[in-house]
């Protein structure tokens, strides 16, 4: 049984069990089975994480609405709390299950909800200085500024897939290193031989960080450190795509 009830209500309501099994005494049932609650009441066998609804895409609501906001409060950017789960509520319920080690399903159920309520924020190796951080095992983005955390974001790196380009066959990698961006394209998208990339910021050689349609919770990408457009926009606004930032990549 689901519901909290009181104790009045235990004693009187109770579906009975089948014929020929034992009754629980009351004693057994608030000892037992039961959970003491405050103010009398008992929750049987569920607890808060796993009574929590889930939210996804297209959910509304105040839920919505509490559950954006302990993840801005967190870092994990998604443009402004609404009500409204969105894309970008999305890339940063696939940052904070990549940050706890959840599965990646972009939805926030019980399990994600609770590493919300735990703070779970990923570790950074850049703690002074500003910079970004790309951690591949996690697929995380991590923007630091003046030693302080600032944004957490899904990213997308090299598949490790093998492709064919400039007449042969390439690795989708990300190199690894600590890196200066040194080339800006500041205005909407790029076009390049391997697609399009928003905004790109340029940090070795053609890898870059850029905005992208697509930011799956996986490696994808064939090399580059893709984000969300809109967190590519907000980035720019804010000045963090300048050339000397520093892109550490592990």
């Amino acid at each position: 049984m689901n519901d909290i009830i009181g104790a009045a209500a235990l004693a009187h309501d109770m579906e009975l069990p089948p014929s020929g099994a034992a009754t629980p005494s009351r004693r057994a049932l608030i000892l037992g089975t039961g959970v003491l609650a405050a103010g009398g009441a008992f929750t049987l066998g569920v607890s808060p994480a796993d009574a929590a609804p889930a939210m996804r895409l297209g959910s509304r609501g105040s839920s919505v609405l509490a559950l954006q906001k302990d993840l801005t409060r967190l870092k994990y950017w998604l443009g402004t709390p609404d009500g409204s789960f969105g894309p970008l509520t999305q890339q940063a319920v696939f940052a904070v299950q990549k940050a706890a080690g959840l599965s990646r399903d972009g939805s926030a159920g019980p399990r994600t909800q609770d590493a919300i309520r735990r703070g779970v924020q990923p570790r950074r190796r850049i703690t002074s200085g500003t910079g970004f951080e790309v951690n591949k095992p996690s697929q995380l983005l991590i923007a630091t500024s003046n030693g302080k955390l600032s944004y957490i974001l899904n990213t997308s790196t090299g598949s490790g897939e093998r492709y064919y380009s400039g007449g042969r066959w390439k690795r989708a990698t990300t190199p690894t290193g600590d890196f200066r961006m040194f080339r800006l394209h500041s205005r909407g998208w790029q076009s390049g031989p391997l697609g399009d990339m928003y905004r790109p910021g340029y940090y070795d050689r053609g890898w870059a960080i850029h905005g992208s349609r697509s930011i799956p919770a996986y490696p994808a990408s064939h090399g580059c450190s893709r984000i969300s457009t809109a967190a590519s926009d907000m980035l720019w606004s804010r000045s963090w795509f300048i050339s000397g930032r520093r892109v550490l990549i592990y």
